[in-house]
């Protein structure tokens, strides 16, 4: 699937997907058809548009990549799912992935985590998607989506229960199957509410109440569904029996002779079947995974006289724990067989490889020569990992050599058994937290959960530089630039391998060096920074993950020496201002009040008060190039701005709501330049009355559509900034389908 290490445009917008929306999961599926997915969709207008062309800036996959499946009986073709990121194509001709559910919009964002995934091998073009990203109680129940096209255009059911895409137990399944005997029947295993049964084609479901394992409110339910020969096999993870058949009779039975439910077979995380030697193979671990595996093991059952056998490659023990996690069978060669460690973290995981059914295995790991040049990332400051988080593996069912396995961040292939490279071009997962486009230097900063900071100097390559290091970090929790000193940069976020939690950069984020000193609560609460407008103070603002907020410190030598700020309001996000170094805001969110410092930053006092509170994603914006002009996005409750440095703030005629905002480079103007392009994700129903992405270019008294129904993305309610440099460009985060940029057609 990798054709070179050279890095490759990006492709055109896909074609314009169409979604029909049916009823609930015992309902009929509506005969009508609506032009994208959710309840926005129902709001058409001659809206206020600009075309645009959308792309995704280039990082290389960095998010979990739950499972990979090639469809059995087409050459060159495979999807992807993945957590919180969407289902994706492979493009065998360009040797890149197409992404299948950017179309999924704001009311929508439980639905861009993936279930499950499932093709029907009579019907190549047919393609399913079980969707929902959480199962708990305040998340929207999950969906089905069905497409006559590989994903092109897709029809939808919404269901009655809750999907985990991204909860314990996603690498496991799939959990969606097209039954072997017939097409028309679809099975869906869920975590809570048992089997679900489809007779039309995943257009309306219900539950098998035939199938004998009892549904737990807080358990994994059905862990995995596979096809063997015309019988379908269903994994419980749930405690006591594991496996249960539906055979010729219709009648659902536990297994027989399987593995006993000891603490090493607990949980049957995935299954495999190899028609060529009609043997079944089953991974097993103490827990679903990812996290918290060890011990497992790996068992085939003969189909034909029902005895198994245990042949896991190596027994964990002390010292060494882990649980089994992928599996996957060569239907090219039979008795091809690949399995995956999981949560192996000590030795590092592996896969292990059997030509003879699993009597004799191979540890690819040994041998594995990667090559992670087109993603630098994967060193992650140092060597590159065979892997971590495997559970999802497949093998070409066209050539045996051909080996595909999704980690934590990447999908890595090989068609030797030797060489090992990310097979992930188009693939972008990362959940954005802050962006800043400079204006020189790199094109783009970004500041990413699991990944730390990156430096874009292309926006079609993945970072030459890799992840920012010296220090290394998880999540970012802060990045800001001096605006009258753009080369000093300062990032905060999760230590890495060190308990440094902040760096600072003086060649505009290139190289950076850990500051001298931190606060004694940093490593354990990094939270947002800021510096000012000249680069001589530092705000670092701290708060732990559970939400406990600490109170703010200062630094005035560079990182040298901090000192506790007693009048900044714990736990807010500093701002400073683009022009004058002494001033700084911060916006309370537990009291709906502004807090403003004129004397760098070493005390704040009041200014304006009972604005919105109670939503710590309420966010101050100042324009650039202008002292005291203050945006703050309310979410629900609308955009505010301030002309007088924060004492008293405005709503924004016509903006019902905010989630995110950021400012470009003016548009041209006689008399000099205007005000700065205003970029928002919001509601502006003279424009459009769902949430869109929106640009002014007057201050906000009108406002463009710039986004469309096949880029929405689900939730983009983080971060949003525009180009300094380019007119109309905008760069917008998104949790889950990394960085999106567009230009004005």
């Amino acid at each position: 699937m990798r054709a070179s290490s050279a890095p490759q445009p990006d492709p055109a917008p896909l074609p314009r997907r169409r979604t029909v929306l049916a009823g609930a999961a015992v309902a009929a599926a509506s005969a009508s058809a609506l032009p994208a997915a959710g309840p926005a969709a129902a709001a058409r207008r001659p809206a206020r548009t600009q075309p645009h062309r959308w792309r995704t800036v280039a990082i290389g996959g960095t998010g979990f990549v739950t499972g990979v499946l090639f469809h059995p009986a087409v050459r060159g073709l495979a999807y992807a799912r993945t957590d919180i990121g969407g289902a994706y194509r492979w493009d065998d001709r360009r040797s890149r992935w197409t992404a299948l559910t950017d179309h999924l919009g704001w009311d929508d964002w439980n639905l861009l985590g993936v279930e499950a995934m499932a093709v029907d091998a009579a019907h190549p073009d047919r393609l399913y998607l079980a969707l929902g990203t959480y199962a708990q109680e305040w998340a929207p129940p999950g969906a089905v989506l069905r497409s006559e096209d590989r994903g092109a255009t897709w029809a939808r059911t919404d269901l009655a229960v809750r999907l985990g895409a991204n909860e314990d137990g996603r690498g496991c399944g799939e959990r969606l199957l097209v039954d072997p005997r017939d097409s028309e029947t679809l099975w869906l295993g869920t975590r809570h509410d048992g089997l679900l049964r489809s007779t039309d084609r995943g257009a309306t479901w219900a539950a098998d109440t035939s199938f004998p394992a009892v549904a737990s409110a807080t358990g994994q339910g059905v862990t995995v569904l596979v096809a063997v020969g015309r019988t379908v096999y269903a994994g419980w993870g749930d405690g006591g029996t594991a496996l249960y058949r539906r055979g010729a009779s219709d009648d659902w039975e536990a297994v027989p002779g399987q593995p006993s439910a000891g603490a090493a077979t607990r949980v049957p995380v995935r299954a495999a079947y190899d028609a060529g030697s009609r043997a079944l193979y089953v991974t097993y671990a103490d827990g679903p995974g990812p996290n918290n595996q060890a011990d497992g093991s790996v068992h085939r059952l003969d189909t034909v006289t029902g005895g198994w056998t245990d042949v896991t490659p190596v027994a964990p023990g002390d010292g060494d724990a882990f649980g089994y996690g992928g599996v996957a069978v060569g239907a090219a060669r039979p008795g091809t067989v690949v399995v995956s460690t999981n949560n192996r973290w000590g030795a590092v995981d592996t896969l292990f490889r059997s030509t003879d059914g699993g009597s004799t295995w191979t540890s690819l790991k040994d041998t594995a020569v990667l090559d992670v040049s087109e993603t630098p990332y994967l060193t992650w400051g140092g060597e590159p990992k065979f892997g971590w988080w495997i559970q999802a593996v497949a093998v070409d069912p066209y050539d045996a050599r051909h080996l595909l396995y999704g980690t934590g961040a990447t999908i890595f292939g090989t068609r030797d058994l030797v060489h090992w490279a990310p097979e992930i071009r188009g693939l972008e997962e990362s959940a954005v937290r802050q962006l800043i486009a400079p204006p020189s230097g790199a094109r783009l900063l970004s500041g990413l959960g699991d990944i730390g900071v990156m430096y874009h100097d292309s926006l079609a390559s993945s970072p030459s530089r890799g992840m920012a290091s010296d220090p290394v970090f998880g999540t970012a929790t802060g990045l800001a630039l001096a605006t009258l000193k753009p080369s000093y940069v300062v990032r905060t976020g999760w230590p890495s391998g060190s308990d440094a939690a902040g760096a600072y950069s003086r060649d505009g984020g290139a190289s950076w060096q850990p500051f001298a000193a931190q606060p004694a609560i940093a490593p354990s609460a990094p939270g947002p920074v800021a510096v000012s407008a000249d680069g001589a103070t530092l705000l670092w603002s701290f708060v732990h993950w559970d939400g406990t907020k600490y109170a703010a410190h200062r630094s005035t030598d560079g990182g040298a020496t901090w000192a506790e700020v007693a009048t900044f309001p714990k736990g807010g996000t500093p701002v400073a201002d683009p022009l004058d170094p002494k001033r700084f805001y911060v916006y309370d969110t537990d009291t709906g009040a502004v807090f403003l410092s004129t004397d760098k930053g070493a005390t704040f006092t009041a200014g304006a008060s009972g604005l919105p509170s109670g939503d710590a994603q309420f966010r101050i914006a100042a324009a650039p190039g202008r002292s005291g002009d203050l945006w703050l996005t309310a979410k629900d409750d609308g955009l505010l701005r301030s002309t007088d440095g924060g004492r008293t703030f405005a709503p924004v005629a016509g903006c019902q709501a905010s989630h995110a905002l950021g400012f470009g480079k003016a548009a041209p103007a006689k008399g000099g330049p205007g005000y700065p392009a205003v970029f928002q994700t919001g509601r502006v129903s003279s424009t459009y009355d769902g949430v869109a992405v929106l640009r002014s270019d007057d201050a906000g008294a009108t406002w463009v559509r710039i986004n469309d129904d096949d880029h929405r993305w689900g939730w983009t309610g983080e971060v949003i900034t525009g180009d300094p440099r380019v007119h109309g460009r905008v760069y917008l985060g998104t949790n889950g389908r990394g960085i999106q940029y567009a230009d004005p057609k």
